[in-house]
């Protein structure tokens, strides 16, 4: 009998259990240790977020269990209150020693966009509250004309078409960012056929009065000498990074805007064995997509150090990409390779009609 002891596997601590954070884990249960650190009960597929609120059935949808993500290692439900290379420390005083460690924190943004809470079913109540109140408005109002105001105002019109939507934007145009002019042209005549109204060039005065997602009436004045007059209004703009549990070490490659500077293998700068994906890596669009490609390269870089295998591979980021969906059936997109505008059909296939639940509950191992 041989009295060799097994190999210790490689322990991979992953900090965050967003979409780049369960894609790194599940793809290093076979050859590592794997601890997933995250806060949050439940998956938040934010991606289907503003479906939930104008049809709270999305809920159950939108937060899926991590009971299956991993076979061999765990999920810790806790947050990180200190992370420097090798050493993570939990807010509960647990300390994970760990030979890579992958920060995958991901970003805030505000209601609906994400809950913002730790509990499901505090989750699905502030959805289910905030359903009731948007329901019995008659005028909404909405800050911001990037990817998810243009797209909640789509959800909003789909379910009650007959609902006065507003969108205000600081900007001269919708959809900031490096995408075509047709593609806004697109968008735009989608939002003017839908009945959905823009005020761009920042002429509202002021914000509104009241908290977003409450119901109460208010009026707002324009700078054109105009009015606004909206019974809800939600706030659809203000990306921020967590990354402060950073600490020792690792904070010498923050940015002044909280993000991190990583190497081209997506290496926390000076860094050998810390790597960061997702919506906290500086220069990067926070968009689901890109954090999943970004996992796929971390992966595949820590199992070459793990298996002596292969070779590392750069991260090479995708030109500008993005599918608008409003509502189930219409939307328009710019994809890598796919010459002119995405149409509806096309968006409402890739993205429009189940906003890839499929794909986020396969690999949480989620039946479907």
């Amino acid at each position: 009998m041989s009295n060799a002891a097994t190999p210790r596997r490689p322990k991979v601590a992953v900090i965050g259990g967003g979409y780049g954070g369960i894609s790194v884990a599940g793809k290093l249960d076979d050859v590592a240790d794997v601890v997933l650190v995250e806060p949050k009960e439940s998956f938040e597929h934010s991606i289907a977020a503003l479906r939930a609120l104008v049809d709270p059935s999305w809920l159950t949808k939108v937060y899926l269990p991590y009971d299956n993500l991993l076979t061999h290692g765990q999920v810790i439900r806790d947050h990180a209150v200190a992370v420097e290379s090798g050493r993570v420390v939990l807010g509960s005083g647990q300390e994970i020693a760990a030979d890579h460690i992958v920060l995958a924190t991901g970003s805030r943004y505000p209601f609906p966009g994400k809950a913002g809470l730790l509990e499901t079913d505090a989750a699905h109540e502030l959805y289910r509250t905030s359903h009731e109140a948007l329901a019995a408005a008659e005028r909404v109002l909405l800050l911001g004309s990037g990817p998810v105001g243009i797209e909640l105002a789509g959800e909003i019109k789909e379910v009650w078409p007959d609902k006065h939507i507003t969108i205000a934007e600081l900007g001269d145009d919708i959809l900031p960012g490096p995408f075509m002019p047709e593609l806004r042209v697109a968008l735009r005549r989608h939002l003017d056929e839908m009945g959905i109204e823009l005020l761009l060039g920042g002429k509202l005065s002021e914000e509104p009065p009241v908290h977003p997602g409450i119901a109460k009436t208010f009026t707002l004045a324009t700078a054109d000498g105009g009015e606004v007059t909206a019974d809800i209004w939600f706030r659809c703009y203000g990306v921020r990074p967590v990354t402060g549990y950073l600490t020792g070490d690792l904070t010498a490659a923050l940015t002044p805007d909280g993000r991190v500077e990583v190497t081209p293998e997506l290496r926390v700068v000076g860094q050998r064995d810390v790597y960061a994906v997702g919506d906290i890596v500086a220069r990067s669009r926070p968009m689901a997509a890109h954090a999943n490609l970004q996992a796929e390269v971390v992966a595949a870089n820590i199992r070459v150090a793990i298996t002596g295998e292969g070779e590392e591979q750069p991260y090479v980021p995708i030109p500008p990409a993005i599918a608008v969906p409003l509502g189930s059936r219409r939307g328009a997109g710019q994809f890598p390779g796919v010459e002119g505008v995405v149409d509806s059909e096309t968006v409402a296939e890739v993205k429009g009609r189940d906003l890839m639940i499929d794909k986020i509950a396969g690999t949480l191992g989620v039946p479907a």
